[in-house]
Formats: structure tokens, sequence, C-alpha cells
């Protein structure tokens, strides 16, 4: 079976002087399961590579005969569940029992991420969050390590349900 890919084309965005990032995600959470994305760029656009391979997919990248760049985010085979952690929590066995519990499953974004950050705002250093998604929280992940936080993450056995802990900084 061949592997099925979106396209989206940004050239006319970035030409324009727009950010198409809004766009290559909503692009993004509509793929099906297995799709892949092909986007289309004015540039390589290397920060979205190590996102995207957080969201489960590999990329190739391709610079066209114009000077334009395709990039093919294909989707990784899941095996087992991967559990994720930021900088400086590969141990969380000494951590507290969460102290607040907040689902987020079917929860469109921005509110996820706005949610998230409000709570920690009110908890106290070293008190921890238990949260569910419907995904991995990329965009979170990296908000938390900017703002000091530690995280563990990792989908349930269905692949359904993403389950992450935070501990505030």
């Amino acid at each position: 079976m061949s592997q099925i890919y979106k396209e989206l084309d940004v050239r006319p965005i970035l030409r324009e002087g727009g950010e198409p990032f809004q766009d290559i995600m909503a692009a993004v959470q509509s793929l099906a399961p297995g799709e892949g994305l092909r986007l289309l760029s004015t540039f390589k656009p290397t920060p979205l590579l190590p996102l995207m391979s957080r969201q489960g997919f590999s990329s190739e990248t391709h610079e066209l005969d114009t000077g334009d760049w395709e990039i093919i985010f294909s989707p990784i085979a899941k095996e087992a569940a991967h559990v994720a952690v930021s900088s400086g929590a590969e141990d969380a066995s000494d951590w507290p029992e969460p102290l607040w519990q907040v689902d987020l499953v079917g929860v469109q974004p921005p509110v996820p991420m706005e949610k998230v950050l409000s709570r920690l705002s009110l908890m106290e250093p070293g008190e921890v969050l238990f949260v569910l998604f419907d995904r991995e929280p990329a965009f979170l992940a990296t908000e938390l390590e900017n703002r000091g936080h530690r995280w563990v993450g990792a989908s349930d056995v269905s692949g359904n349900v993403y389950r992450m802990l935070i501990r505030v900084g």
C-alpha cells in the first residue's frame, strides 16, 4: 500500500509576508490516521522538523529547482508507547502525587495550553499537575521547558489519550 499525502502550499502566504504556522498545524490536525503531509515552502523550515518529529512524523527535505522547498512528513509507525521527558525530569519517581487533575480530551487548541498554563500559575514550586489530552501537546512541552517546569508524558495503550505529569519549577 502506498503512502497517502495531503498537500499544503504555503509559498503564497510567505511571499505576501504572512505567517503560515497556523495553516500548517491545522493541516496536520486534519490528517487521517497514517496520512502524511507534503509541504511546499519558500525556505527550509528547520524549526518545524523537530516539532513534527515529536508529533510522530519523520521528514525529508528537498530543494526544488526553483529554490523553493518540498518537505515530506511521513507518519512514524507506532510500535510501543514512547515516554517523553523534559530536561531534568529523567527520574520522576520521587515526584509527589499530583494535587490537580485536568481532563482536556476533546478540547480544541489553543484552550488546552491556556488552561494548563493558567493552572500552573496558581501552583507552588514542586507541586505536580496531571493532564489528559487528545494528542501530544508539543507546543505546550516547549513552553513548559521555557518557563522552567519539568514534565513527563506518554500516550495510553490505545494511542487516543496523551497523559502528562507537570512539576512546577
